[in-house]
């Protein structure tokens, strides 16, 4: 049987990313984002939850981190959910999840920093890189002449 492991996020990182290089010359960026749902209760008060999530990035998307992030930046971010496991420094094991990112879009304009990377190399704007939506056809686009006034070509009763 198949599985799926993908994790999208659109956010706000909480703090400049955290850049290391390994002995090997590897670049891994750390850092958090947080997203936030909002909505209105039953007493009618505004509710706001905030979660955040560990992001880690390797390589070339590390570096752009390291170039282009910011404490507050947007982001978009794809990837997969990891679970790590580690010994703190008082002995305790614990365990988290991290989001490994594979792709990455600084979102906003060029006053924000607004620069890209990702491995499919798409322009640096969320509108660019979703799906293009069915739109209604607007008035200056040609009628089709099966569509045009006084075209009665099929003998349909409506």
């Amino acid at each position: 049987m198949a599985s799926v492991n993908k994790v999208i996020l659109i956010g706000n990182l909480g703090s400049d990313p955290e850049v290391r290089y390994l002995e090997s010359g590897s670049a891994v960026a750390k850092f958090s984002i947080a997203t936030t749902e909002a909505y209105t209760n039953k007493s009618g008060e505004r509710v706001e939850n905030t979660e955040w999530h560990r992001i880690e990035l390797w390589e070339g998307l590390a570096k752009v981190a390291e170039k282009y992030l910011k404490k507050g930046n947007s982001v978009y971010i794809e990837g997969r959910l990891r679970t790590d496991n580690w010994t703190d420094k008082e002995g305790v094991q614990k365990s988290g999840v991290t989001i490994r990112a594979n792709s990455m879009t600084l979102l906003g304009g060029p006053n924000s920093g607004g620069a890209e990377n990702n491995n499919q190399g798409t322009p640096n704007n969320a509108q660019s890189s979703a799906p293009k939506q069915n739109q209604a056809p607007r008035s200056s686009d040609p009628i089709p002449p099966s569509m045009a006034a006084g075209n009665d070509d099929d003998d349909l009763p409506f």
